[in-house]
This record gives structure tokens, C-alpha cells and sequence, in this order.
């Protein structure tokens, strides 16, 4: 029986691309039709860290404030562990933070209870749902919601890694699974995904929260572009009432690097001038700083005291404000 040979292409005329040169999806962050994790321990925020990276791409909107979207258009989610009111809660506090209108933004979730991607069946309706939307991301969150089989099997693991490489080389879209740590300590963060060190192996870009003591570090790691320095992140509420609740990156931006180095923290003082001007035009109350700063009612003072004597903030009848 006759067999035709395997199609072959000379280097040449293979798909090129600028040397040097890596497409984004969001510059810095992730790459165009890139696959891999946002991985870190439980509460680590990684469910907010990619609803935001998924309203920048819907939106065109800066991830985090400060990566920039190269290539915007739908995304789709599956979020098994979040409710739909919490999930739409904190997609509206995004918005309301970057002022856009969530009824306008091009984001759409997989609303079934459970899928299970080692099932044919629900495999079929995931590529047909992409088919039908064709999205700029797809968001899987986590890993261990979406596959019943075995993680520590390569060839369990395998199967699941192809699927959705298949998926993302046919529909020309990025792949964002969100993962857990083992708790065994690594040298390398992407050692530390749990399950087959194949998963690393796959991935083109990962992204890991890391707690350093009351601090939440952002790592990139990409296959074919440098990493920036790591990120200080924290969990914003400006205005204390948890409308616009986000991640936002601290000033000035961490530089510790990867693992077990202490990060300085900014003072006091510089936290609050942060918040208040994020929150700007709109003053903070003092109630509003110490619940966004997590800091007692004493410390606060004396820090408010000492930056209204330089003359950096105002108190005015609606809390305190930058002096202009």
C-alpha cells in the first residue's frame, strides 16, 4: 500500500518573521497565539490577574496600567471556581476603574457548570464555541477543573497539552491555563507547576504570583522574548467601597528578583500618595486610606500629619487630596 510522504517546506519559505521580533498580544506579557499558565499558590489572586489581562485584550485597554494591548478582540473564559456574581462583580470593578462599560466590553464566559476536556464531548462543544466566536484568548481557569485525568501522567497530561495546541495553532489564538504550585520548593518557578514537568515544557509564556511576605511578585517568563524585571502588585480598593477594586502595580516597581529575595516595601508615606493619586480627582477619606492600605488608625495619622506639613496633601471637607 502506497504511502505519501510527509508535506515538506525549505527554510526559506517557511513563515517569516522580524528577527529579533516577538508578536504580542500584550506587549510584554503575553505573545500573540502564545500558550501557558498563570500559576501560583491558592489565594494568590490569580483569578483577578487574569480577568484582567482578559478585559485589556476585549478592551484594547493597558493590562495592569502598564501593558500595552498589541492585538485586541473577544476573548472567552471558563472560570469553574468563581460564581457568575462574583465573577461579573469584579469584571464591573475593573471597568468602573478604567472607565469602560462592561455592557460594551467584548468578553464572553462559558456559563456550564463543569467541563471536562478529557471527554470527547465536552472537547467538541469547547472547539465549536471557539469556531463560532474565533477569540483573541482563550482563559482556562484552573487546570485541575478541566481535566479528570491524571496530571502527573506525561501521556494523560499529554493528551490535554495537544488539544489545546491544536486548538491554538488552527484558531490563531493565545492559550491562558490557570494552575496551582506544588508545595515542594524549586529553584525554578516553572518547576514548581504541579503535575508533569511537561506542562512547562509546553508552555510559551507563564506568568507566576508569588507572595513575598505581605507582597504579591508577578514573574513573566516568555520562550522567545527577554522577561521584565519582577512586579509588586496589590489589591486596590480607591474609593473603600469596593466599586473599583483592581490590581495595580506598586510605585516604585519592585526589582527583587525571582525567588527569596526580600523586596523593599515603599513607606508609608509613598503608599499614600499612591492611593491618593490613583484615586484622583476624587479625595480619599481617612477611613477609605486605612482600609486601602491595611494600616491601624495611629500610623495613619502620623503619616497624614507629616505629609500635610511638607505641604505633598490637603485634607479639604471630602477626606484628602494631592496639593496640587
Amino acid at each position: 500500500m502506497a504511502v505519501d510522504p510527509l508535506p515538506l517546506r525549505r527554510a526559506a519559505e517557511l513563515a517569516e518573521n522580524s528577527i529579533g521580533q516577538t508578536r504580542w498580544l500584550v506587549r510584554d506579557l503575553w505573545s500573540a497565539q502564545g500558550v501557558g499558565f498563570l500559576a501560583g499558590a491558592p489565594k494568590a489572586m490569580k483569578t483577578w490577574m487574569g480577568l484582567d489581562l482578559a478585559i485589556s485584550v476585549a478592551s484594547g485597554t493597558a493590562c495592569l496600567g502598564r501593558f500595552a494591548v498589541e492585538e485586541h478582540g473577544p476573548v472567552l473564559a471558563f472560570l469553574a471556581e468563581d460564581r457568575q456574581r462574583e465573577v461579573r462583580q469584579r469584571v464591573a470593578a475593573i471597568c468602573a476603574h478604567r472607565g469602560l462599560a462592561i455592557d460594551s466590553l467584548d468578553l464572553h464566559f462559558i456559563s456550564v457548570p463543569l467541563l471536562q476536556l478529557h471527554l470527547g464531548e465536552d472537547s467538541a462543544r469547547l472547539r465549536a464555541t471557539v469556531e463560532s466566536l474565533r477569540p483573541k484568548l482563550l482563559i482556562l481557569d484552573p487546570l485541575v477543573r478541566i481535566w479528570g485525568a491524571d496530571e502527573n501522567s506525561s501521556q494523560e497530561i499529554g493528551a490535554l497539552l495537544s488539544f489545546l495546541r491544536t486548538l491554538q495553532r488552527r484558531y490563531r489564538m493565545a492559550i491562558l491555563v490557570v494552575h496551582h504550585f506544588t508545595k515542594r520548593a524549586h529553584s525554578r518557578l516553572g518547576q514548581a507547576l504541579r503535575g508533569s514537568g511537561d506542562l512547562w515544557a509546553w508552555s510559551d509564556d507563564n506568568a507566576y504570583l508569588v507572595r513575598n511576605a505581605d507582597r504579591l511578585v508577578l514573574h513573566l517568563e516568555h520562550r522567545s522574548a527577554p522577561a521584565p524585571e519582577p512586579i509588586a502588585l496589590r489589591l486596590i480598593d480607591a474609593q473603600g467601597d469596593g466599586a473599583a477594586l483592581h490590581l495595580e502595580i506598586l510605585q516604585p516597581t519592585a526589582t527583587a528578583v525571582a525567588c527569596g529575595h526580600t523586596i523593599s516595601p515603599p513607606s508609608l508615606e509613598e503608599q499614600i500618595i499612591e492611593a491618593l493619586r490613583v484615586a484622583a480627582p476624587n479625595p480619599l477619606t481617612r477611613d477609605a486610606l486605612r482600609k486601602t492600605l491595611h494600616v491601624n488608625n495611629h500610623r495613619l495619622g502620623q503619616s497624614l500629619r507629616t505629609l500635610e506639613a511638607q505641604g505633598r496633601i490637603r485634607r479639604c471637607n471630602a477626606g484628602w487630596t494631592i496639593e496640587s
